[in-house]
């Protein structure tokens, strides 16, 4: 399927992508754990072996506990007990805290669970919508990650191929763009990869400051990249945003990338990676793939968890 991508797409063209990249009943009618079922024993073999600097990098933001314009529900912290208040002749005691959080949105590091989106009345696999509740998902929950997520992970550094330092936000990545990458890197997007591809947001957001959610401009992936993440068998993919290009290049859908990634294929999304620091290490040793690893919360009926993935080079 060939589509262009110098105009928008219209709905009628998402749904022929949408058909041809469905996973639906590829690993049984009930299945709820979508392209991780492409991350095999030897793939976690495979990834533990591209260990060979034995350095390890977190791949996540410093929790967001400042209001801004892109982050109206930060994270709130509080303490509920400090040493400061142990009285003096005590012989011991400690500190305790308190944490909540919105887990989706711009400004934490996060991975959706499959309910989180919807498109056309339907999750993953054919589920019914309704199966997502004011008490929680009932299927399709973040749970279904419960063991973790450890892969080969690959980056695509859009910035590097373009001799920038970070996309031109609201630009759209294309096929192409992500084949230069694999070409200029020396790398190749295999089955059960952990794809990351970074587009320098973090450093654009440092340069250009933070934009609210009604005026939010950022680079991202072309609905047409869809084709070519299914051809790869893409296990799950990540981004210094969330992967959707804002505004998006589809007049009637928001977030095709979303619905094309968590519904269609069953392809779980890491958003608002730190991967500056990650892009810089893989430079340095001029290599792009390394061990990639994420650990859910344990969380029933979630539509996600906040993560901090590790990359380990």
């Amino acid at each position: 399927m060939t589509v262009d991508t110098s105009g928008s797409v219209s709905v009628r063209q998402f749904d022929e992508i949408f058909e041809s990249i469905k996973n639906w009943g590829r690993w049984g009618k009930d299945d709820q754990r979508g392209a991780l079922n492409l991350i095999t024993p030897d793939k976690v073999r495979q990834g533990a072996a591209a260990v060979r600097e034995g350095r390890t990098i977190s791949c996540a933001q410093t929790l967001a506990t400042t209001t801004a314009a892109d982050n109206p529900t930060p994270v709130m912290h509080f303490m509920v007990r400090a040493a400061d208040l142990i009285q003096p002749e005590a012989l011991s005691g400690g500190s305790s805290d308190y944490i909540n959080m919105s887990t989706h949105g711009p400004a934490n590091t996060h991975i959706d669970g499959f309910c989180h989106f919807i498109y056309r009345g339907k999750l993953y696999n054919g589920f019914d919508a309704s199966v997502v509740t004011s008490r929680g998902a009932e299927a399709m929950a973040i749970i279904d990650c419960k063991d973790g997520l450890s892969s080969r992970g690959v980056l695509l550094d859009m910035p590097r191929l373009k001799g920038v330092d970070y996309l031109e936000r609201g630009s759209l990545i294309s096929t192409e763009d992500l084949k230069a990458a694999e070409d200029a890197q020396g790398v190749h997007v295999e089955s059960g990869d952990i794809l990351l591809v970074r587009t320098g947001e973090l450093m654009a957001r440092a340069s250009l400051g933070a934009r609210s959610m009604a005026e939010r401009v950022v680079a991202g992936l072309h609905p047409e990249t869809l084709l070519w993440l299914h051809e790869r068998d893409v296990a799950v993919l990540g981004g210094d945003a969330d992967s959707d290009p804002q505004p998006s290049p589809m007049k009637d859908l928001n977030k095709p990338i979303h619905c094309g990634t968590l519904v269609g294929m069953g392809v779980h999304l890491l958003d608002n990676c730190a991967l500056d620091e990650l892009a810089t290490a893989c430079a340095d040793i001029g290599r792009w793939e390394f061990q990639f690893s994420v650990a859910p919360l344990r969380l029933e009926k979630g539509t996600g968890s906040p993560i901090n993935p590790i990359a380990t080079i």
